[in-house]
């Protein structure tokens, strides 16, 4: 755990010692706050809620999040810096989770640094602040499933371009999973419970529900085990390049 820690603050730093981290935040603020205010009708609504705001983060990231992944193990690999440090005394567990939580935190930050939303709907209105601190919560382990895709494909190409398409594509496909237009063309013969579970592979339903108020244990579980899943795999596509 001792490795885990050094790794997570070496990737940490190392957004912040260049432009990337700072240009990531002012990006993600400012189209945040166009899509809420804007694109979002906030105050044409008439409500003091911050459902706009959720509402387009899924969309949001699918484009942000694989701009922080993509660089995960493309350029360690590019470099050649991948067989130094897994040569260190450092599990490739350690170093799968550690850069990972990296990126994640990054994320976070973006997001709490949206704080003067929140505090404009309070001086606006009387806003349910349980169901906005859930929804962050909700969009946290969300931004964590994009993550987590984006270091397997990642890790897939020394091609960080390629690792960016490949992950918005795969992005993309969970997204719309649970996309009530996607849900509502099937066709009528098509079983309740096939749809159902169809639906249940996607982030929106998931997402959804904690936007709303509603911490279900079976939907946090579901990013919980979509992340490690992923990055179980980041690690054993690392493994297998490495023994080629």
């Amino acid at each position: 755990m001792k490795n885990l820690g050094i790794i997570f603050r070496r990737e940490l730093s190392s957004y912040f010692a260049t432009p990337l981290a700072y240009i990531f935040v002012v990006i993600f603020l400012i189209i945040n706050g166009i899509f809420t205010f804007d694109l979002g009708g906030f105050y044409l609504r008439g409500q003091a809620d911050l459902l706009p705001f959720f509402s387009f983060h899924p969309w949001l990231y699918l484009f942000m999040v694989p701009a922080i992944a993509m660089t995960l193990w493309a350029d360690e690999r590019k470099t050649g810096t991948i067989e130094l440090l897994l040569t260190l005394p450092v599990k490739l567990s350690e170093a799968v989770f550690g850069k990972f939580l990296a990126a994640w935190v990054l994320t976070g930050i973006a997001l709490i640094l949206t704080f003067p939303i929140w505090i404009t709907v309070n001086y606006l209105g009387d806003p349910d602040n349980g169901v906005i601190i859930a929804a962050y919560l909700g969009s946290w382990l969300m931004a964590g499933g994009f993550l987590a895709i984006g270091s397997c494909m990642s890790a897939c190409t020394k091609n960080s371009v390629i690792a960016f398409i490949l992950t918005v594509s795969i992005c993309f496909l969970f997204v719309i999973m649970g996309s009530p237009i996607l849900l509502n063309s099937f066709p009528e013969w098509i079983p309740q419970l096939i749809i159902d579970a169809f639906s249940a592979l996607g982030f929106l339903s998931h997402f959804d529900s904690i936007s709303k108020g509603v911490l279900d244990v079976r939907d946090i579980l579901y990013f919980i085990l979509f992340i490690m899943s992923w990055l179980l795999s980041s690690a054993i596509v690392i493994e297998m390049k490495k023994a080629n």
